[in-house]
């Protein structure tokens, strides 16, 4: 006899569900492993973390040290994709939550137009005393008599209750907070949860909740009354004849997923651009309709202010050596007396350079912002220096046929995907990146001309993306027809190499 508190939309959904969570913790144990430390404080300062899962000590100095060089190597057995692919594991991890939100919504609708939100949902004060006796019951190694499942006792409701419509929002409303769109436009948001920290944090307990949930509801469907439990999830049917049919399925169910889970990490990495394009192609849409129309203000912004700078700021990259840029050295000993900017128009080959005066002397912006890197580090600074509109501006009009802009520096990139000879760091913009009014080739930190290792003299600061897109040491910026003729055509190194989104607004 069919049980219509199981119905099919019911048991799908859950399945779904099951194969979702197990994508974003995969990726989001992948992101973790890129920098395995978590703080409080926003300038993830080395020596001050709350949890961390590699031995490795961190010099306290500031330059010497990439962030890249504190990334782990996490398994494709437990890591999506694994092997140190935190691009893939971020795609992986946004299109996981695009489904897993959209699943969520389809859940809750069902519920609610159906009228079996009264089975999770309590509507009665009872629940709290009836949920402790049961809690006691368990807590004795004992099981609660059948009769107390209709279809679930209190104790489960109350859990379901708070997992769907607490930790399940609170995981969305905290990841949020970590993307850079909504960081560059409603810092007070992020501020909410103690900064970029404290949101990385937060959802990282809550994550282990989430874990905590699963393990135990997992266990407990084959602990307690599984002769009733398992017809249920699988036929949908209060037949207890079939329990052993029902037992039987959701043993290769549940292998079948976690072999569709470790198969798609060893799958993903086959061939890295190939799985980059087709998640980005996935994921680009949502991205640009939920955090695109977004512009950063952060020179009007007062969340954030000067007693918000940090102590230390991380780097990604250090400063070029003799062999990668001697002419870099040169302009740095000189203390950048004869160094120049070279603006340029790659279609027709014209081009100015600008000495750093002149730039100063160009219409200044200067604000607080926070910098995040994909990884997951943070630190607030004021920065200051020209929006990179007024430098291309002294170029001339915007060339016809140019739709994005190339930025470059006298820097390499730390490593090629392919162990190709290390080419130079660069980036690109496109007209919405370029035109925000927070986009500057910053020349000064808090008050102070930028520091060696944070790019002087001059670096890119793009505030509605991760610091990825933000080139240090710039050499020159050009007007480009499309960026697929550059680098590997994916948009910059970190594109080009880590497999990120072109759009690093998340």
């Amino acid at each position: 006899m069919e049980d219509p508190n199981f119905p099919l939309w019911l048991r799908a959904t859950h399945l779904l569900n099951f194969v979702l969570i197990g994508i974003l913790l995969r990726s989001g144990w992948e992101m973790l492993s890129s920098l395995p430390r978590l703080w409080w404080r926003n300038d993830s300062k080395p020596g001050t973390e709350w949890l961390k899962f590699t031995r490795q000590e961190l010099p306290k100095e500031e330059g010497v040290y990439t962030s890249l060089m504190d990334e782990r190597s996490m398994s494709p057995v437990f890591g999506l994709p694994g092997r140190k692919n935190i691009g893939l594991g971020r795609h992986f991890h946004g299109l996981g939550v695009m489904l897993w939100v959209l699943n969520g919504i389809v859940y809750v609708a069902l519920l609610f137009g159906t009228g079996l939100w009264r089975r999770i949902i309590p509507t009665s004060w009872d629940v709290f005393p009836e949920a402790w006796e049961s809690l006691k019951v368990y807590l004795g190694l004992g099981v609660p008599g059948i009769e107390h499942f209709s279809p679930y006792d209190s104790l489960q409701m109350l859990g379901y209750t708070a997992v769907i419509f607490l930790l399940a929002p609170f995981l969305i409303l905290s990841g949020l907070a970590m993307a850079p769109a909504i960081r560059s436009r409603f810092p007070w948001y992020v501020k909410l949860f103690g900064g970029h920290q404290g949101a990385r944090s937060l959802h990282f307990i809550a994550m282990v909740f989430m874990t905590i949930f699963i393990v135990m509801h997992v266990g407990l469907v084959f602990l307690v009354h599984p002769e009733y439990n398992l017809p249920h999830m699988v036929f949908g049917v209060t037949d207890t004849t079939r329990y052993a049919q029902a037992f039987t399925t959701v043993i290769i169910t549940i292998v079948l997923v976690f072999a569709f889970w470790i198969g798609l990490s060893y799958a993903s990495l086959i061939d890295r651009p190939l799985t980059q394009k087709i998640l980005v192609t996935l994921t680009e849409p949502a991205r640009k309709l939920f955090l695109g129309w977004m512009k950063p203000r952060m020179h009007k912004q007062t969340t954030y202010t000067d007693e918000d700078l940090s102590e230390f700021h991380w780097t990604n990259g250090l400063p070029p050596t003799e062999d990668e840029s001697p002419e870099w050295l040169h302009h740095r000993d000189t203390d950048w007396q004869d160094w120049r900017l070279e603006v340029g128009n790659a279609l027709d080959g014209t081009s100015i350079e600008l000495s750093l005066d002149e730039l100063k002397a160009m219409p200044r912006t200067e604000y607080v912002a926070v910098h995040t890197c994909m990884q997951g580090w943070s630190a607030t600074s004021r920065w200051a220096g020209v929006r990179l509109t007024d430098v291309l501006d002294r170029l001339g009009p915007r060339p016809e046929g140019a739709s994005y802009v190339l930025i470059t520096s006298h820097g390499l990139a730390q490593e090629m995907w392919d162990h190709r000879p290390r080419e130079p760091f660069y980036t690109v913009l496109d007209m919405k990146m370029l035109e925000e009014a927070n986009t500057i080739l910053a020349y000064e930190r808090n008050g102070r001309p930028l520091d060696i290792h944070l790019g002087a003299p001059l670096r890119l600061r793009v505030e509605s993306n991760h610091g990825y897109k933000m080139v240090k040491w710039v050499r020159s910026v050009e007007w480009i027809r499309d960026y697929a003729e550059y680098g590997d055509g994916r948009g910059g190194t970190r594109e080009d190499g880590a497999m990120q989104a072109f759009n690093g607004v998340i």
